[in-house]
């Protein structure tokens, strides 16, 4: 019995098979180019060869690609998309032809010449990952679960701001369930309106065990609790520096007590501490952030919680997690975080996040995974493992 994990970022795919015969610090990893980076290069190739491209598929994440795509039209190049991979830059189709890609239907893409070059959008591609773990004798073929997890701003509808869509989704999921878990679903549990969430599910399918899916800030920042400082304290702000948002949960016995969302590329560190500041004391208010250009802000407990030079007052995490270390004068920022390594690894916490979700939704495995989580897993070497 195993479970791939699979956490989809900006920058990378991070991958992390579970295997309970094994000490997770012994399991196997990749940490691979995101798929929009690979749809950048090739689209980054193509327009360095003067090719005409057509984009199918489903709905991912966007960005690199989108930003390779817009490149690509500006050269003066043809674009061609169906209508579902061409919502990976916008819901709204005429905002993406007023990109400079035509929409076409899957039988106009049929027929369009040999010549142009097809690429095929998708955030999940498990044969791809399959491949490339048979390659090393680790075969796939005993999955109890596929988990997966990607940024998703919901399909707001015309005139409601994607921002304010997704953080009363947020809020929704956090009033349902008071947990970090509450973001994860089965695939057929999926809300409409988490058009990415519905995306991946499509992709996986033909897959030959269940998969659950879920939202990657939430799940960073639940792997992250399973660092042992981390652990150890009953109340804790944990951030995610994101390579595009930046997410802070302040979290307590009872559950998630406040939480806000911005956008990395609009703050810097004394920004982020202002706002860490106001989240821990309870004076946050949403329109702060939103009035910020970030998404919002939610207070659930506003009983202060009092920052002071303790290094366990903030945790961090995420690529981007180095914003807390750029400055010439460390000593003019009094938040001084810890770094969270769970399982000695940070680039993992979104894999340890859904691991432990999955134990959440699999009941049946649920205490074998969280005895690994506990650190008490199977202790075998790999060495000693059946094949």
């Amino acid at each position: 019995m195993k479970i791939l994990t699979v956490d989809i970022g900006t920058g990378t795919q991070d991958i992390f098979l579970y295997d309970p015969r094994l000490d997770l610090e012994n399991g196997f990893k990749l940490v691979l180019p995101s798929p929009t980076m690979l749809v950048h290069r090739r689209l980054k190739a193509a327009t360095q060869r003067g090719d005409s491209v057509l984009l199918t598929g489903v709905t991912m994440g966007g960005g690199p690609s989108q930003w390779a795509a817009e490149a690509h039209t500006r050269a003066g190049l043809p674009i061609y998309a169906t209508p579902q991979a061409a919502k990976t830059f916008n819901d709204e189709l005429d905002k993406v032809e007023r990109m400079g890609i035509k929409i076409v239907s899957d039988n106009e893409a049929i027929r369009l010449p040999s010549s142009v070059l097809r690429l095929n959008l998708c955030d999940f591609d498990f044969e791809s990952l399959a491949q490339t773990f048979a390659r090393f004798d680790v075969p796939l073929d005993d999955l109890a679960a596929v988990a997966v997890a990607v940024f998703d701003h919901g399909n707001a509808p015309p005139g409601v701001s994607d921002r304010q869509f997704r953080f009363d989704y947020l809020d929704e999921r956090l009033r349902a369930k008071n947990s970090l878990a509450s973001f994860a679903f089965f695939a057929a549990d999926i809300p409409p309106i988490m058009t990415r969430l519905q995306a991946v599910a499509q992709s996986a399918s033909e897959l030959p065990c269940p998969l659950i899916v879920m939202d990657t800030a939430p799940a960073a920042i639940l792997g992250a609790t399973f660092d042992p400082q981390v652990a150890a304290r009953a109340q804790k702000i944990i951030v995610n520096v994101g390579n595009f948002h930046t997410l802070a949960f302040r979290i307590n016995p009872e559950g998630v007590a406040g939480v806000f969302e911005h956008h990395t590329g609009e703050i810097d560190r004394p920004k982020l501490e202002k706002y860490l500041r106001a989240l821990a004391d309870g004076t946050l208010r949403h329109q702060d952030i939103f009035d910020d250009m970030g998404h919002g802000a939610l207070v659930y407990d506003k009983t202060p919680l009092e920052l002071g030079q303790d290094t366990w007052d903030i945790t961090v995490t995420g690529p981007r997690r180095s914003l807390f270390q750029r400055t010439l004068h460390p000593s003019s920022f009094s938040l001084q975080p810890y770094f969270a390594t769970p399982f000695g690894d940070m680039m993992l916490s979104g894999n340890f996040g859904l691991l432990a979700a999955a134990a959440d939704l699999l009941p049946e495995l649920k205490e074998r995974i969280q005895a690994s989580l506990s650190g008490h897993g199977g202790g075998m070497a790999p060495w000693d493992m059946e094949a």
